[in-house]
């Protein structure tokens, strides 16, 4: 690993307390399908369940589950925190990624991630253009420091880092979910069906508040 790589990992350990503050517990007995990530540890506390969606705003199958997230946190009120992990593959650009995470901070994150998805896929505009990402910035009234932040590369440390845990969880597709820390979930393991694998996350995350 090279040193920029070592800072880049050792940067998202520091910014994500979910990895080294969370006690680690014993894995139950899990329903569902999926696989555990070494050598990362499944963790609970009892409370709460965390899970990570590592998604591209360039995949259509990350589009079609959008509209599962809220069926599958409203089985769980209160009982999920849900994370969002923009990323990109091959010619794609992180700067979509950027200006999600951009807009989370100015309080507008969900906003920001709804007119990127109807931007790509109903709008077919190319999201990777800054001038378009500060179109939608504008229109969701972010303003001069949203454009600013984004062509600056507030963000571009951030984005470069969820490459590596896309590596390093070994995930090969979008949308992947990492449930309580080591369990990863993809839609090839339900035959690429968004129903299936949106119920399959049901199951995990039932078995898992139930044990």
């Amino acid at each position: 690993m090279t040193a920029a790589r070592f800072f880049m990992v050792m940067f998202f350990l520091v910014a994500t307390p979910f990895y080294i503050n969370a006690a680690a517990a014993e894995e139950p007995d899990i329903r569902g399908e999926y696989i555990t990530v070494p050598p990362f540890k499944f963790i609970f506390d009892g409370q709460q369940v965390e899970v990570m969606e590592f998604f591209s705003f360039y995949c259509g199958h990350c589009y079609q589950f959008e509209k599962s997230i809220a069926v599958i946190k409203g089985n769980f009120p209160k009982k999920i925190k849900w994370r969002y992990m923009p990323v990109y593959w091959g010619k794609g650009s992180s700067k979509p990624g950027e200006a999600y995470m951009i807009a989370e901070e100015m309080g507008k994150g969900e906003q920001m991630k709804k007119a990127l998805f109807e931007a790509a896929f109903l709008e077919k505009r190319d999201i990777g253009d800054l001038t378009v990402l500060e179109s939608l910035g504008d229109r969701l009234g972010l303003g001069f420091d949203f454009s600013r932040k984004l062509r600056g590369g507030e963000k571009a440390r951030e984005a470069n880092a969820l490459l590596i845990m896309l590596e390093t969880y070994k995930i090969e597709e979008t949308p992947s979910i990492i449930i309580a820390g080591n369990i990863k979930v993809t839609p090839h393991m339900t035959n690429d069906s968004m129903e299936l694998f949106r119920e399959n996350i049901i199951t995990i995350i039932k078995s898992i508040l139930n044990r």
